[in-house]
């Protein structure tokens, strides 16, 4: 019962990830951090069994930072999308895969902004939007419709959020609030907390 987001504007992705931590019926958090920053400038969002989506993010984490240690730069986004996906790859063919969906944003100094989709499956594509969990069946329409290339990053909040009302609107699972960061060239800033206008009965 998670939600991811993620869209690509003018040298920036935005993304946002709901902050409810539950399991069957139980809600036990309202402050999950879903987000993990992999290097200056690169995020990856993670939604899934709970424990294998810090135990997986961690790991990735560590040997992106172990990588720049040994060469003295950093992974570009979409290297360490492909690292990402070359070892959810090879968990899932061993006895302890891991399920995990994921959202990867990251800058890069020579081809800008870009954002990964990757589901559990290690399917890896490059995207200018992306949504995962049961919220993306409410939010794809919205983006479909309001998506443009090379926005502006007052408009992609803009865009942002109109589908996290639309998900406080039709979701059945209540998500009182969402977490908002964007990667660019100076790398990774926090947005303040959206919480969507409740849905109004007509």
């Amino acid at each position: 019962m998670e939600f991811l987001v993620g869209l690509k504007g003018d040298g920036f992705v935005l993304m946002a990830s709901d902050m409810n931590a539950g399991r069957s019926v139980f809600v036990f958090k309202h402050d999950q951090e879903k987000m993990f920053k992999l290097s200056e400038k690169i995020v990856m969002l993670c939604a899934g069994e709970s424990g294998d989506t810090v135990q997986f993010a961690e790991y990735i984490q560590k040997n992106l930072q172990l990588y720049k240690m040994r060469n003295g730069y950093e992974l570009s986004p979409h290297a360490a999308a492909n690292f990402t996906r070359k070892n959810l790859a090879d968990f899932l063919r061993s006895r302890t895969p891991y399920m995990v969906n994921m959202l990867i944003a990251g800058h890069d100094e020579t081809d800008g902004p870009a954002l990964y989709f990757m589901d559990y499956l290690a399917a890896l594509q490059e995207v200018p939007y992306a949504a995962h969990g049961y919220g993306a069946y409410f939010t794809l329409s919205v983006l479909d419709r309001y998506y443009k290339k090379g926005m502006s990053k007052d408009e992609a909040v803009e865009v942002l959020k109109k589908c996290l009302e639309e998900v406080q609107r039709r979701f059945i699972i209540n998500m009182p609030a969402f977490q908002v960061r964007v990667v660019d060239k100076d790398g990774v800033h926090d947005l303040p907390t959206i919480v969507p206008k409740s849905a109004v009965q007509t």
